[in-house]
This record gives C-alpha cells, sequence and structure tokens, in this order.
C-alpha cells in the first residue's frame, strides 16, 4: 500500500481477500490495530466477480436488480449497508458492473441515499 501511497497510519480498516475470514484472521487483524470490515449480504453486489462459465455467474442486471429490490423491500432499505463492488474482475465478464455504478447511484440519491467513506461510516463519534 505505500508503494500506492497510502500510509500504514492512514489504513484503518481491513477486508480480507475473498471477503473469507476466519478466527485467525480475526485476531490477525487486531493485532495489527485494524478493523475488520466486510460488505453487508443480502444483495448480489459481490456477484459482480463471476463470468459466464462459472455455475453462479449473475450478469449486471441481476446484480442491480437485487440492489434495488432490497432496497424496496425493507423498511430500512440500505441504510448503513457496505455495498462491495470488484474494480477488477476477470477478463471473460465482458459484463463489467462498475460500468453500472453512474446509474446505481443516481437510483440511491433519488431514495434520499448519501454516501459515506468507510472511515466516516463506522467511525465511533
Amino acid at each position: 500500500m505505500e508503494r500506492a501511497g497510502i500510509s500504514g497510519s492512514r489504513a484503518k480498516f481491513f477486508l480480507p481477500a475473498y471477503e473469507w475470514y476466519n478466527d485467525t484472521i480475526s485476531k490477525w487483524t487486531a493485532a495489527q490495530g485494524l478493523q475488520l470490515v466486510n460488505f453487508t449480504p443480502g444483495t448480489l453486489s459481490t456477484a459482480d466477480y463471476t463470468f459466464p462459465e462459472l455455475k453462479n455467474y449473475r450478469d449486471s442486471e441481476s446484480i442491480f436488480s437485487s440492489i434495488v429490490s432490497r432496497e424496496e423491500r425493507f423498511s430500512n432499505g440500505l441504510n448503513g449497508f457496505i455495498l462491495l463492488v470488484h474494480i477488477g474482475t476477470d477478463p471473460r465478464r465482458t459484463d463489467k458492473f462498475y460500468h453500472r455504478l453512474p446509474q446505481l447511484i443516481d437510483f440511491l440519491k433519488l431514495k434520499g441515499y448519501s454516501f459515506r467513506r468507510i472511515d466516516e461510516l463506522l467511525s465511533p463519534e
């Protein structure tokens, strides 16, 4: 991260690779002085890594629809949700969900949502 210009003192949160964690990862994260984080389940936002040859493939329309559906079905909508969208995906996935982000952001803004960085969202204050 330092090669990318992010100092260790600025990195307060840790999202494990593949979003996989267990007790060992939790302890390691705490020992490093980091806060373990993960996405909020309930949508297919994380399925944007899939590609058509996989059994669990979800196209971008399905992912988008799952987010909209979750927002509309529950009284608290997506308040406090951490939606994970991958910035890099397999080249076999030509239907990149991140191309739908402007549409998703517009939809959420129309619903009255505002966006927060994770350090603001999870701030103890």
